[in-house]
C-alpha cells in the first residue's frame, strides 16, 4: 500500500522558540498555540491573518478552550484560566505539581469536558511526570505516572479508547477510557517510531491519527488499528511539534514546529524553524472539546 504524500507551508512566521499546543476556536475561527519557551500564548485568525499573543510570565504547555469562553492554561506548575485576550489571567484550583523538577507539557480536554494535562522532566530523561485531570470545580486527580515526556492525547469518537504519547517511549499507547471517571486501563502499544520522537497527535473523523514526528521534519498518518503508515505531511524543519485540524471546514492541519536548543549548523538551513504550518491533508477532524468551567 503506498503512502500518501502532503507538503505543508507557512501559515504565520511565528518565530516561537518551542510551538506547542494548537487548538482551533471553530467559533471565533481562530487558532490558539503556545510558546512554551517563550512564556506565551498566540492566537491566529486565517481569514484575516491577524496575529496577538500575550505573556503568561512562566513556561506554559497547553491552551484549550472553555465552554463558556476563554481559556484555561496548564502552566508550569499549575492551572490557569484567562480570558481569550489574555487579561484576566489568574490561578485555577489549589494544586500545584512541583515545579522545581517537572514542568505542564501538553493536554487536551476530553469528551465529558476535562483537562487532561501531563508534566515532565525538566531534562526530558526521568519518568517522573505525571498525567492529571482538571475537573471544573478546580479539583485535580492523577490519571497516570511515572511519565517522562507526557505529550499527544486524543480520544475516540465514542469516547472509550484514548491515544496517549509518552514522548520518550517513542510509541502511541492506547487505553480504555472510562467516560465517567476518566480511570485508564488495558495499555497496549498502537504505534512504533524509530529515529524520532513523537509529539503531539490529533485524530480525524476517520479515526486515524496524525503524530507530529519530532527531528522527522513530517507529521504521520497513522491506523491505530495496525500501526500502519497511512500518510506523511512533509515539512521544511526537523523539530515539529504538534497539530490539530482547523479551518471553516476542520480540514486544514495546523502545524507547530521549534527552534529551541536546536545547534546553529541545524537551523541554518531551516529558516523556518518555529513557525506554524498549514496542510490540506483530504480529511477533516472533529471540533476540539471545550472545558466545562465553573
Amino acid at each position: 500500500m503506498s503512502i500518501k504524500e502532503f507538503s505543508a507551508e507557512v501559515a504565520l512566521a511565528a518565530h516561537t522558540q518551542l510551538g506547542e499546543g494548537p487548538v482551533w476556536d471553530e467559533r471565533e475561527q481562530r487558532l490558539f498555540f503556545v510558546d512554551i519557551v517563550g512564556q506565551r500564548v498566540h492566537s491566529f485568525r486565517p481569514d484575516t491573518g491577524a496575529h496577538h499573543s500575550f505573556d503568561v510570565a512562566c513556561p506554559v504547555g497547553a491552551v484549550v478552550l472553555r465552554e463558556d469562553g476563554g481559556l484555561v492554561l496548564a502552566a508550569h506548575d499549575a492551572f490557569l484560566v484567562a480570558d481569550a485576550d489574555g487579561l484576566n489571567v489568574e490561578p485555577f484550583g489549589t494544586f500545584r505539581a512541583d515545579g522545581a523538577v517537572v514542568r505542564f507539557n501538553d493536554g487536551k480536554v476530553d469528551p465529558r469536558g476535562r483537562f487532561c494535562a501531563g508534566t515532565m522532566d525538566w531534562g526530558g530523561s526521568l519518568p517522573i511526570g505525571s498525567l492529571y485531570m482538571l475537573q471544573p470545580d478546580g479539583t485535580v486527580s492523577v490519571l497516570l505516572d511515572e511519565v517522562t515526556v507526557s505529550n499527544g492525547l486524543a480520544w475516540t469518537a465514542d469516547g472509550t479508547t484514548m491515544y496517549y504519547i509518552d514522548s520518550r517511549q517513542r510509541a502511541v499507547d492506547a487505553f480504555k477510557f472510562d467516560l465517567e471517571t476518566g480511570a485508564l486501563s488495558d495499555r497496549r502499544t498502537v504505534a512504533e517510531f524509530v529515529g524520532m520522537s513523537p509529539d503531539g497527535m490529533a485524530i480525524d473523523v476517520e479515526g486515524c491519527l496524525w503524530v507530529a514526528c519530532w527531528d522527522g521534519a513530517r507529521v504521520d498518518r497513522i491506523d491505530p488499528a495496525n500501526g500502519r503508515r497511512l500518510a506523511a505531511v512533509h515539512l521544511p524543519t526537523s523539530r515539529v511539534s504538534s497539530v490539530a485540524f482547523g479551518g471553516p471546514r476542520l480540514n486544514d492541519l495546523y502545524i507547530t514546529t521549534a527552534r529551541h536548543k536546536a545547534e546553529d549548523a541545524l537551523l541554518a538551513p531551516e529558516p523556518d524553524a518555529g513557525d506554524l504550518f498549514v496542510a490540506q491533508p483530504g480529511v477533516s477532524g472533529p471540533p476540539a472539546f471545550r472545558f466545562r468551567y465553573g
